[in-house]
């Protein structure tokens, strides 16, 4: 078709639908806000525990001391927060630290 071959017309149109997700991002790459999102909690129980899941039931696969910081996602299912380790704790015995940009 117009001369060039099929392969082109593919890398053409990948890099068009690339461009136009770019350009209606608003020129940052996809998913950017959430690469400059800062989200530290700290611990405010004497010992809290670090769930495999979200939820009362689920096992317990580490603790954590007061006053502990770590780095957690802005993820929060039935009041846990998932740690960036996809752990969880409960988000009432936890304080977002104060360079953090996560809710």
């Amino acid at each position: 078709m117009f001369g060039v071959p099929v392969r082109g017309l593919i890398v053409i149109g990948v890099l068009g639908v690339a461009g136009v997700m770019y350009a209606m991002n608003g020129g940052k790459p996809m998913d950017s806000a959430k690469a400059d999102e800062i989200c530290k909690i700290t611990v405010t129980a004497d010992i809290l525990n670090v769930r495999s899941g979200p939820g009362d039931l689920q096992p317990i696969v580490s603790t954590m001391p007061r006053d502990a910081v770590t780095e957690a996602s802005s993820r929060v299912e039935d009041g846990y927060r998932m740690l960036g380790d996809r752990r969880w704790v409960s988000q009432q015995f936890t304080a977002l630290t104060s360079d953090s940009t996560c809710k």
